[in-house]
């Protein structure tokens, strides 16, 4: 994949290519970045920025640098399409970094002080958001997308299963795992995983990740494909709760 990230402060992100999994992406040829700065394509580092025609408080990027930057990075990739981190966008899930994995190249665009001139939106294919708040610059954004993407290409992680067994990735949350040592304290680990059985393991994690996902995310389950058997665990815990919540009415 190669990628370009336009944002003001790209040394802002040289750290998180120092380690895994970007290094290891850049470095095994799986990824290539490059940076463009609206800086580089004003008279001076202020010149980026501007007030807001009609008033109001906060500085925004100006349109004709940031829109140069853009033009740059699609004469190195012009059939990439152009991301927008930003919090009109399109919630960030796991379907959607997914898909993007797959993509060729792209294009990350991520903005600071208030934001960027609405007329940028013309050079933009979508605008995605990594959530319902605000960090202090894009550079945090993009990083977030462009790491939850490269992970995803064969050959980054050194287990993919690991990747695709994540929380999210399967639509569920992950079951609760555990290492060494078997005894923490008065908390042991469960039986069924140190059994060597594994199907029971298997079917305990499913039913672990069902009960979990029920208890902290179960928006998630309303997309996901059920089976009878995972219907009938949830049925289960529905009614355990419920008799639960009864008893504490009493």
């Amino acid at each position: 994949m190669k990628a370009a990230v336009i944002v003001l402060f790209p040394k802002y992100l040289e750290c998180a290519f120092e380690y895994a999994p970007l290094k290891k992406a850049v470095e095994g040829g799986k990824l290539e970045v490059r940076f463009f700065s609206p800086i580089d394509f004003a008279s001076g580092p202020k010149d980026v920025e501007d007030y807001q025609y009609g008033g109001g408080n906060g500085m925004l990027l100006k349109v004709d640098c940031v829109a140069k930057a853009i033009l740059k990075a699609k004469e190195w990739l012009p059939g990439a399409p152009v991301l927008l981190l930003s919090p009109a966008g399109k919630p960030l899930r796991q379907d959607t970094v997914i898909e993007l994995s797959h993509l060729p190249s792209l294009i990350l665009v991520g903005g600071h002080y208030k934001g960027i001139d609405a007329r940028i939106l013309d050079l933009v294919d979508m605008e995605i958001s990594i959530g319902d708040f605000v960090v202090s610059s894009g550079e945090l954004a993009a990083l977030v997308l462009l790491d939850a993407v490269v992970r995803l290409i064969p050959g980054v992680l050194t287990h993919r299963r690991s990747a695709e067994t994540d929380s999210l990735h399967s639509g569920l949350l992950e079951p609760p795992l555990y290492t060494r040592p078997r005894k923490y304290k008065d908390r042991e680990v469960p039986n069924v995983l140190l059994s060597g059985h594994h199907g029971k393991v298997e079917r305990w994690r499913r039913e672990y990740a069902l009960k979990r996902t029920l208890l902290f995310r179960p928006d998630l389950l309303q997309n996901e494909d059920l089976t009878s058997e995972d219907r009938e665990i949830l049925s289960q815990m529905v009614e355990t709760l419920n008799k639960l919540l009864d008893n504490s009415a009493e």
